[in-house]
This record gives structure tokens, C-alpha cells and sequence, in this order.
């Protein structure tokens, strides 16, 4: 067990984030995400899978030569070939993992592989020796961790370390976990495994009972070092442990966790809007830390609470997580110093023309708007600029409906080439949906859900939409801003679209590993 008091974030939301059904990033966005990682501070990035597909390969390879401060990981299953295309993958990292995994639990063993625990211990000595021979930093997981038999899992992490595992992670695959049994866990097997003083122990922790955070601080009280999280909380099923949460309870109540991170605090929203933004994926107005309501106060009592001593009510201050106060400072009056102030301030650093193009499109929206928000602003900079180099863009929309069918006009530029269509539909989303199915043939039954939100409030309110697609299996959801609905609409199932075609060059491969 280590005496350090400094717990190492682990940020798996470029991997097991991006497996939520639905979510899917480009190599452009990946690399945005984990440069924002690296500003908040995140210890360890884990870049993909690496075996998974030729894109996720040179994902992997890009954050790893991009990343300088934090060390980049891959994950790989116990075989050769997938830790030797790991570490062809993260070797030019200034810092390189391997995360290596085999599952330990009964259940696992006898079903999914088909091993007996010894071959499972063999395989363990074979692969994470194979890896600490390539490279220096090898982490090892025993996926289902949390319904494992312990003798055999305490055997198992013996092995891993012997063969030169530096990192142990005990995961919660399933989300089965209580606060009490798995920092339980923890406590025996640091206590009970012959060689752990050599080891981080790590946790990685599902959120199937609602239970992901509470269980991961449960597990630091233990003596676990190392936490396993994702930004929002995405991931497989119910999702991971969310960063943020993490970083602020252990930031809030030092009293009785007296630990610390390298997180900087004020980061946490930018990184929570980039990553909802690339993903399609809302948070929800209630979500602890970073969502809508998170520093919202309704009641009189609190109100007036709040006015007197705003600590009535907060525990934390809004700026310690990045949220701006101020509220309406913009308008088609600024100009371009103020704007780029303003993008500073909500933590955009924007090149020349990425900057030249945000502030035409902010001027058009301030022109159609009277009142231009924070949150307009953001989702402005995150649909337009984030979605600059997809193969399909929305040119031009003109819609006609009324009593009678309703009838779109599209202008789509398709890998540089304008197309238009003109369609008619039920409606006015039908006939501009049809338009797009024209434009790029799919199956238009692949549309699952559509959703509208207002990223602000009244009638002259931004419309955020996102659309969720299905096709063999695959899913991926769109996002789209825009002062017009169908406008924001159009770009949403595009931006699906795109997304789905990313999707279509990937291999499956069954992974969990968490």
C-alpha cells in the first residue's frame, strides 16, 4: 500500500466512455477531449483499445504523441497480440501504459473464457510478464472483481505483481458493489497479498445501483490510490464513476478524507461541456457538480439564505468549478476583443480562423437574438466549431409548411460537393429528415429518438437538439445548435451521420474490462 496521499485520476472516457450505446467520437475530438484532460489535471488518460479497430489503433497514437504531462494508456485483453498492438500504440507517449485484463470471478471463467482458475493464473504470468518487458508501466485488472472468490483473487493479484504489474485495479464490473463490501474488499486484499506495498491499487466503479461514487470513495478510505472515472459519468450501461463528483467530494470533505488530487477544479464544467457537446449525451439538469441546477435556487427560504451567506446553501462556489456568474454580457454590439474575452473566460482558445468563424456566427446570432447567453455561446462554439471537418455539413435550409404537406429544400455539401434535394413530409421535420435520407442514403428507420431543448430561456431561445441512430447493432447520437429549430435539427442528424459512418470502418470486439 502507498503512503502517498495523492490520488491518481485515471480518465477511461475516450475508452470505456466512448462505449456507452450511442457515443462515438472522431480522432479530431478524441484529441480535443484529451487535451482538455491534460488541463484539468487528469493523472492518467486511457486513449482506447487499441486491437479494437485500425481508428481506434491510431487514436490511441495521436493523444499518446500529443499528451506531455499526462500518461497515456491502452487497454488489451490477455493476449499477446493485443498488448504488443497496445504498446505499438502508446510507445511514443512521454509516459506509456498497458492495461491489461482477464476476469477473475467464477462466473466469468466458467461462461466467457472457458478456463479453469489455474489457466486464468497462467495466462495472467504469461501477459503482464510479456507486457512489463515492453513496457515500464503495466496495469493489470481483475475484470468482475467485486464477485470474485478471494483466495483465488488474492492469488491472482500476487501473480500480476510478480510478473511486474505496478498497478492493480480491482474493478466493479457490473455495478454489484456496496460502499462497505468494496472497501472491504480493498482492506483484505492490501492486507492479506504478500507483495502489495509494490502495487497502486486502483478502483473502477459501475454505476448499475447508483452506487459508483459512493463505492470508489469507500475504496480510497481503504487504501486505494488510484480512481477510475469518466467526465459526466459516461460509459457502459448506467455509466462509470464521474470525475467530477469524485474531484469536488474529495476537494469538499478533506475533513474526513484527508487526501488530495492534482484535478484543477475550475476546468471541471469546460471539460463537462466539451465532452456533452462531442457526445450528444445531456446532462441532466440536476446532475451533481455540473449540472443546470447544480448552483440553482428557487425556494424563498434558500433565496433569501443564499443572499444573506451564500455558504447557507453551497457547499461549494460556483467559480471553484469553472461556472462563470455572470449571466447576459454579450450582444450584436461586441465586438471581437469582448468575444474573445468572453471565449477565454468560458475557457475557449480558439486559433484565427476558428476564432473568425465563431464570432461571424456569434454576430448572426446576437443579430436574431436580443439576448445572448453564456450558454449560447457554448453551444454555439461546440456545434459549429467542433463539427468543422465532418464529411457531411448542412449548407442551407428552407422550410415550407402550413395546413397542407409540409416541403424542405436542403443543401447538404457532402466531401466538398453541394447536393440539394427537395422533399415533402408529414411535417416540417419529416420532409427535412426525407431530405437528408435523399441526399445520403440509409435506413430512415434507423432514427430511434429526436429531443429538443432550449439552451436558454424564452421564445428567441437556441434550440439544442439531438437525434439517436441505430444501424447492425450500432448507435451513435447527433447533436445540433442553432436560433432555429429545424436548422438545429438538420445539423443533429447529420452530425449522426457522420458519426456513423466512423462507426461502420470499426470491428466489434467484446470488451469490458470494468
Amino acid at each position: 500500500m502507498t503512503t502517498n496521499d495523492t490520488i491518481l485520476i485515471f480518465d477511461t472516457t475516450l475508452r470505456d466512455g466512448e462505449q456507452s450505446p450511442g457515443c462515438s467520437m472522431n480522432l479530431e475530438e478524441k484529441l480535443q477531449v484529451a487535451a482538455q484532460l491534460e488541463t484539468m489535471g487528469v493523472d492518467i488518460i486511457e486513449a482506447g483499445f487499441a486491437i479494437a479497430s485500425q481508428g481506434d489503433f491510431e487514436a490511441v497514437s495521436e493523444v499518446a504523441c500529443q499528451c506531455r504531462k499526462a500518461t497515456v494508456a491502452s487497454l488489451a485483453r490477455a493476449a499477446i497480440a493485443d498488448i504488443d498492438r497496445a504498446w505499438e500504440a502508446v510507445r511514443h507517449a512521454a509516459k506509456p501504459r498497458i492495461h491489461t485484463f482477464i476476469a477473475t470471478s467464477p462466473l466469468h471463467m466458467r461462461v466467457k473464457l472457458n478456463k479453469s482458475p489455474e489457466e486464468v493464473l497462467e495466462a495472467i504470468q504469461r501477459t503482464v510478464s510479456h507486457a512489463s518487458g515492453l513496457c515500464p508501466d503495466v496495469e493489470w485488472s481483475a475484470e468482475d472483481a467485486t464477485r470474485s472468490e478471494p483466495d483465488f483473487l488474492a492469488r491472482a493479484i500476487e501473480t500480476a505483481i510478480a510478473a511486474g504489474a505496478r498497478t492493480i485495479n480491482l474493478p466493479d464490473t457490473v455495478g454489484y458493489a456496496t460502499p462497505e463490501t468494496y472497501g472491504a474488499m480493498f482492506r483484505d486484499m492490501i492486507n492479506r497479498v504478500p507483495n502489495a506495498d509494490l502495487a497502486v491499487f486502483s478502483t473502477h466503479c459501475h454505476n448499475d445501483l447508483g452506487l459508483a461514487v459512493a463505492n470508489t470513495l469507500s475504496a480510497v478510505m481503504a487504501g486505494a490510490r488510484q480512481v477510475e472515472s469518466t467526465i459526466n459519468g459516461i460509459g457502459e450501461r448506467a455509466g462509470n464513476a464521474a470525475v467530477e463528483e469524485i474531484a469536488m467530494a474529495l476537494k469538499v470533505r478533506h475533513d474526513v478524507m484527508p487526501v488530495r488530487t492534482n484535478i484543477v477544479s475550475t476546468e471541471i464544467t469546460r471539460a463537462s461541456r466539451m465532452v456533452s457537446g462531442i457526445t450528444g449525451f445531456q446532462v441532466q439538469p440536476n446532475k451533481a457538480i455540473v449540472g443546470a441546477n447544480a448552483f440553482a435556487h428557487e425556494s424563498g427560504i434558500h433565496q433569501d439564505g443564499m443572499l444573506k451567506d451564500a455558504s447557507t446553501y453551497e457547499i461549494m462556489t460556483p467559480e471553484s468549478v469553472g461556472v462563470s456568474t455572470s449571466n447576459l454580457v454579450m450582444g450584436k454590439h461586441s465586438g471581437r476583443a469582448a468575444f474573445r474575452s468572453k471565449l477565454e473566460e468560458l475557457g475557449y482558445s480558439l486559433g484565427d480562423n476558428a476564432f473568425q468563424d465563431a464570432f461571424v456566427r456569434f454576430k448572426a446570432l446576437a443579430d436574431a437574438k436580443k439576448a445572448v447567453f453564456d450558454e449560447d455561446i457554448v453551444a454555439l462554439v461546440d456545434d459549429e466549431v467542433l463539427r468543422g471537418h465532418d464529411r457531411i455539413q448542412v449548407k442551407e435550409v428552407e422550410i415550407h409548411c402550413g395546413t397542407g404537406p409540409a416541403r424542405a429544400i436542403l443543401t447538404l455539401e457532402i466531401d466538398g460537393e453541394e447536393k440539394t434535394a427537395a422533399t415533402r413530409g408529414s411535417g416540417p421535420v419529416d420532409a427535412l429528415f426525407a431530405a437528408i435520407g435523399e441526399l445520403v442514403p440509409h435506413d430512415r428507420g434507423s432514427l430511434e429518438r429526436y429531443e429538443v431543448h432550449a439552451v436558454t430561456g424564452g421564445t428567441d431561445a437556441q434550440a439544442e437538439v439531438s437525434v439517436l441512430l441505430s444501424e447492425d447493432g450500432r448507435t451513435t447520437r447527433g447533436r445540433g445548435a442553432h436560433h432555429d429549430t429545424l436548422v438545429a435539427s438538420a445539423r443533429a442528424y447529420v452530425n449522426a451521420l457522420n458519426k456513423l459512418m466512423v462507426k461502420r470502418g470499426r470491428a466489434p470486439v467484446d470488451v469490458a474490462a470494468g
